[in-house]
């Protein structure tokens, strides 16, 4: 293999920059992550374990070596984005999305020990369904919130 600096390549090729895709705000950054869990569907993944009983704090700290939330941290361009680290909180906040909804991808209670990158990506679609709210997500939201 023949090395070269990038002047170099300038002479040999045509570089052409990739710029990564915009990420700002809820919908680009959870279509990213639904894309991501669809390109490893047939894995399992680790399930958080009792999310809703947890302390909010506790809560948020929540985190597994291999959750939904990792495959969304392990990508460079959701870092790049501003995502920190793959806690439970840190995926509230980065994507901008409820205790709740976040509860309905990764929780134990909803699949077991371990979620099908499938399951969790079609969770992570519904978010993206431009559906009015239920009542009770609504005031859940109003009241908690």
């Amino acid at each position: 293999m023949k090395h070269h600096s990038l002047d170099q390549l300038h002479n040999i090729a045509q570089i052409v920059p990739q710029f990564a895709p915009s990420l700002a705000g809820r919908r680009p950054r959870l279509e990213r992550w639904a894309e991501l869990l669809e390109g490893v569907r047939h894995r399992h993944l680790d399930t958080l374990h009792e999310t809703e009983f947890q302390m909010p704090d506790e809560r948020d700290a929540l985190r597994s070596d291999y959750s939904p939330i990792t495959i969304a941290f392990r990508d460079p361009v959701l870092q790049d984005a501003g995502m920190t680290d793959d806690t439970f909180g840190e995926a509230k906040r980065f994507f901008e999305i409820s205790d709740d909804e976040l509860h309905d991808i990764v929780c134990y209670c909803r699949f077991g020990t371990t979620v099908s990158a499938a399951a969790a990506a079609r969770q992570v679609r519904t978010l993206l369904a431009d559906r009015p709210r239920s009542i009770w997500s609504r005031l859940s939201a109003f009241f908690i919130a």
